[in-house]
């Protein structure tokens, strides 16, 4: 498994793209009941106040540096540390999904609408003619019953996916996926919004904007009333979290981190 550093309380998996590609594709092969989650400042807040979602972090088999403030934070919080890059969700889905077809392991994509659901199958038959789509669920909006979830997880595992795409939003999907696992033989990967922007759906800034960090104003201005507590609020704390954190350090004051 890929070594982990901390920013602050959470845990934060360090390597290339390939690295992780690699690891993934491993953790399929193998069967392993494991979960993937792509942090982003939002995660990183929300697992700083909440010890239950601070600890599904923790026993992740992989936590990517999503965001590009997170991924830059692990540098600057481990000043040893060599610079990490983004490992962001986004970008990771199609490179996955060209591995797992080149490698021959089977994919699901559970979460979302049947529209995006029904546009990433055809944009994945269209440009990944060999990769094997095991298939393909979108769940209700609401908490399933016991009963529900027991047929949705037979029926998952009767699909016998090597690789489990989750889409459910943060942090419904990675409470979702540490509830399952042990339940579904599967890599489960909490990939959020990718399946829109893969599905064509949904834009993408441009690289360059990209790497100023304004993806986050981007998504604000798309959605402003669903995410601006997020953006603005979490986004201030966490630039205050990080700042005072760096300061502690610097002085030679560390800051406990929470108990798990």
């Amino acid at each position: 498994m890929l070594p982990k550093l901390p920013v602050l309380d959470s845990w934060i998996s360090t390597g290339s793209v390939a690295d992780f590609v690699a690891t993934i594709l491993k953790l399929g092969a193998a069967r392993a009941s494991a979960y993937v989650c792509f942090a982003n400042v939002h995660m990183v807040v929300e697992a700083q106040h909440d010890a239950q979602f601070r600890q599904i972090l923790r026993e992740a088999a992989l936590v990517a540096p999503d965001g590009s403030p997170v991924a830059a934070a692990v540098h600057w919080l481990n000043p040893r540390s060599a610079p990490q890059a983004r490992v962001a969700g986004m970008d990771l889905l199609p490179v996955l999904l060209e591995a797992a077809a080149r490698s021959g392991q089977s994919v699901y994509f559970y979460g979302t609408t049947n529209e995006v659901l029904t546009a990433m199958v055809a944009r994945a038959r269209r440009e990944l003619p060999t990769l094997r789509i095991a298939g393909t669920h979108s769940p209700p909006f609401r908490a399933l019953t016991p009963e529900e979830d027991a047929a949705e997880v037979a029926a998952i595992n009767a699909a016998d996916p090597d690789l489990l795409f989750v889409a459910l939003g943060c942090p419904r999907q990675e409470k979702w996926m540490a509830a399952h696992q042990g339940r579904i033989r599967a890599c489960m990967l909490g990939v959020g919004q990718a399946f829109p922007v893969y599905a064509g759906l949904e834009r993408r800034l441009p690289l360059w904007a990209r790497r100023l960090w304004l993806e986050w104003a981007y998504r604000l201005w798309l959605e402003p009333r669903r995410l601006w507590r997020r953006y603005l609020v979490t986004n201030t704390r966490f630039v205050y979290l990080l700042t005072r954190r760096t300061l502690a350090n610097l002085a030679g004051r560390p800051v406990a981190q929470s108990a798990a």
